[in-house]
């Protein structure tokens, strides 16, 4: 990608992404510009050859894409920052939480194309579950960005509208899965490992179930079709997650992060 990238704001989130597009090859480190106050904070991007600048006004200069990962008490005013130095044929994508597209295009003034992007902590492993949206028509450019997300995980356009809903079932969700697997770690140690042994039988299951249904695209009663036997311990099992709850406690869970965001 021929693209001159500047991530302004070099925190968990905004330094995760540069590492990932390096990792990738997708784009050389030279052409990659990320900002912080405290530099020393970002020194091993600096040793990956990614450019490195505590001026936000400065690094935008000549960039394609500007990608804002910020805190949402920041974002407006650094929009204002630095639209002087803005190009009308960039893109500028945020990853900031609860700042709408409007708000962001106003501030820019200028009519750039606009995209929220929501990924997800396993961004720091290149595992995230991207959501994007945009006021922008260009396919070419929609492509570009998922492209950009997909070097960190997967990656989808959705509407601005399920932004929230976004947030819940791919950011919350992280949490909810790992409240699964300590659970199941739990029960583990309950039949006779150890913890430490419990917990990576757990979390590897999680990640295959996880695989079956990314690689493969089935429905997840499919998979579970083929582990349930009649009279047999998993459906046995299941059955009693059933009468406790366990589905219905977490769609409510879910609907009220919803309610509460």
């Amino acid at each position: 990608m021929n693209k001159r990238i500047t991530i302004i704001g070099g925190g968990n989130l905004g330094g995760s992404i540069a590492e990932g597009l390096v990792a990738s090859e997708l784009v050389q480190p030279d052409f990659i510009t990320v900002t912080r106050r405290k530099l020393h904070l970002i020194k091993h991007l600096t040793d990956m050859r990614i450019n490195t600048i505590d001026d936000n006004l400065e690094a935008v200069q000549g960039a394609d894409i500007v990608i804002l990962a910020v805190k949402p008490k920041q974002c407006i005013n650094i929009i204002n920052e630095i639209k002087p130095n803005l190009s009308k044929e960039a893109i500028m994508v945020s990853v900031v939480t609860g700042i709408s597209i409007r708000e962001m295009s106003d501030a820019a003034g200028n009519g750039m194309p606009i995209f929220r992007a929501m990924p997800n902590t396993a961004i720091a492993i290149r595992e995230s579950m991207t959501c994007i949206a945009t006021n922008h028509n260009s396919q070419e450019d929609r492509d570009l960005v998922v492209q950009i997300f997909e070097q960190v995980g997967d990656a989808i356009i959705i509407e601005e509208e399920l932004m929230n809903a976004s947030t819940v079932l791919g950011a919350c969700g992280i949490a909810y899965a790992l409240r699964f697997v300590r659970a199941a770690s739990q029960g583990g140690i309950e039949i006779g490992f150890s913890s430490r042994v419990a917990q990576r039988i757990a979390a590897q299951t999680v990640k295959g179930a996880a695989s079956l249904l990314a690689k493969n695209g089935q429905h997840p009663e499919h998979e579970i079709d083929k582990v349930t036997t009649p009279q047999g311990c998993t459906i046995a099992g299941l059955n009693e997650m059933e009468h406790q709850g366990f589905s219905s406690s977490l769609i409510k869970g879910i609907k009220t992060s919803y309610e509460k965001i």
